[in-house]
């Protein structure tokens, strides 16, 4: 028999006046999609605008009184919050609606322990999980269980809250070397792909902008893509032959996100930093999506806390084919002369192409080589 599937309230609170480089709705929007990916059902969702978040609730009090009469109405079992919350905030609103508290951060690194493959991405994630959870423990022992912590036996003369703060920086500790041993592999087997002479090509963008499908265009390798946040977590790269009979390797990443907690980009330095030794970046942005200029903003803003903004870029400007009218029959050719005619026109680092239709591959691989070769 399925469990049924947890029921979430969605809670943003909307700052007055302050510069946003997205809408609250669309904010919100990508927040029911996480938890959508996350398995969890919708119950309701509401924006309080505010001069500031309650520093005691994050919401208004008034707000407040509302969740208590809608969890008895829509009877939902956790509220999402769109942003990161105080231990404090966290604390004060469970003991008040007494139901499960998550905010943008925990929801994303449940996705993410929900996803990693490999022993490198479950090490990263469990890193940033119990970097997450360390602040909040005092009094919050339902994270333990919903996370994962694995708090062990207690020793003598301790408090419970001790205990469970000393193992957990143990725990964290010993998960900082285990990665540390697993970046000293990365780079010495970067050297020696650098010695090789094969250029390293990297996939990088904002999630679920089809790097994935994009890969296994060009390539063939098989990965799994999905229309979901977060399908890709572990790094894979893949022989490429461009048309000049050069051969490439080309890396998919993982996907970027508004709000990406710090931890997450703490924890995942090993692998990021596969892209600070690339030749060359390939930038996907999903050309249909109604806020990709936001979402590019976002990497933009990521890539240069990274310092990779200097790096080669070519921007792909991908899935094409959501904005063409369904009823005429496509294809390659049609398709980009459609988009050039319509001012679209492919700049020098900029392509056109749909992942999913394959259009536009062969013109991306003669830039590569082209921009390579400078």
């Amino acid at each position: 028999m399925i469990p049924p599937r947890e029921r979430a309230y969605l809670v943003t609170v909307a700052v007055k006046g302050a510069q946003q480089t997205i809408s609250p709705e669309a904010s919100q929007e990508e927040l029911a999609q996480l938890a959508s990916s996350a398995g969890v059902e919708i119950a309701g969702r509401v924006i309080q605008h505010l001069p500031s978040p309650n520093h005691i609730y994050y919401v208004g009090k008034g707000k407040l009184v509302d969740l208590q009469e809608l969890k008895e109405k829509l009877d939902f079992s956790t509220v999402i919050f769109d942003d990161e919350l105080t231990p404090t905030q966290q604390r004060n609103l469970e003991d008040a609606l007494k139901v499960k508290i998550i905010d943008r951060v925990a929801l994303i690194l449940d996705i993410f322990a929900k996803r990693a493959r490999t022993k490198e991405g479950r090490l990263q994630v469990e890193l940033a999980q119990h970097q997450y959870l360390l602040p909040r423990l005092a009094g919050q022992w339902s994270h333990l269980e919903r996370l994962g912590g694995g708090i062990g036996t207690r020793g003598p003369g301790e408090s419970q809250l001790e205990t469970d703060r000393r193992l957990i920086r143990k725990r964290i500790q010993k998960l900082e070397n285990q990665i540390e041993k697993i970046r000293t592999q990365r780079f010495l087997y970067r050297e020696r792909r650098l010695q090789s002479g094969i250029p390293m090509v990297a996939l990088v963008g904002y999630t679920n902008t089809g790097k994935s499908t994009l890969l296994n265009a060009l390539s063939h390798a098989g990965v799994v893509s999905e229309n979901r946040l977060f399908t890709t977590l572990d790094p894979t790269t893949r022989r490429v032959r461009l048309p000049d009979g050069r051969i490439i390797l080309l890396s998919d990443t993982v996907g970027f996100i508004r709000k990406l907690p710090p931890t997450i980009v703490s924890a995942f330095r090993a692998t990021l930093e596969e892209l600070s030794d690339a030749s060359l970046l390939l930038n996907v942005v999903d050309f249909s999506s109604p806020y990709a200029a936001e979402e590019s903003q976002t990497v933009e803003d990521i890539l240069k806390s990274l310092n990779l903004l200097e790096k080669p870029r070519i921007t792909v400007l991908n899935k094409i084919d959501k904005l063409l009218d369904i009823n005429i029959s496509w294809d390659d050719n049609k398709a980009l002369a459609f988009f050039k005619s319509a001012g679209a026109k492919q700049e020098e680092n900029t392509v056109l192409t749909s992942a999913g239709k394959k259009w536009g591959l062969i013109q991306l691989l003669d830039r590569i080589s082209e921009t390579l070769a400078k």
